[in-house]
């Protein structure tokens, strides 16, 4: 399994993996609020959904955007009573192991686009 599942899209689908890239980039360039705020309710949100994955990788960019240990928990434990202990206990171990992962969340380039992955034949992004 790739540790990062859009290297996997880029790898196997490029043209949406591009697609994609692009609506997350309009996303990100909006500027109805901070890098830190965007990451900590993205890490709410993909608790709702039970998705681990997504709540390690934007724990680490919360941090690297100047968010505390506390934000990043505080993200995760808000959903107890809306979606119940399990997304809660699910998603607070890799809220944690994000944030102290250093490098976890770097997945992208300074221009903030996918890295190309031409070594393995992919079509840069």
């Amino acid at each position: 399994m790739d540790p990062n599942p859009m290297e996997s899209l880029l790898r196997e689908a490029p043209e949406i993996a591009r697609a994609f890239d692009d609506l997350l980039e309009a996303i990100r360039r909006g500027d109805w609020t901070d890098a830190k705020t965007k990451h900590l309710l993205n890490i709410a949100i993909q608790t709702a959904q039970r998705n681990p994955r997504g709540v390690f990788f934007h724990a680490s960019m919360a941090r690297d955007a100047g968010a505390r240990r506390e934000e990043v928990v505080g993200a995760v434990v808000m959903n107890l009573h809306l979606s119940g202990l399990i997304p809660v206990l699910d998603c607070l171990p890799a809220a944690v192991q994000g944030y102290d992962a250093e490098g976890a969340g770097n997945t992208r380039d300074g221009g903030g686009r996918w890295k190309e992955r031409r070594a393995e034949g992919t079509v840069g992004v």
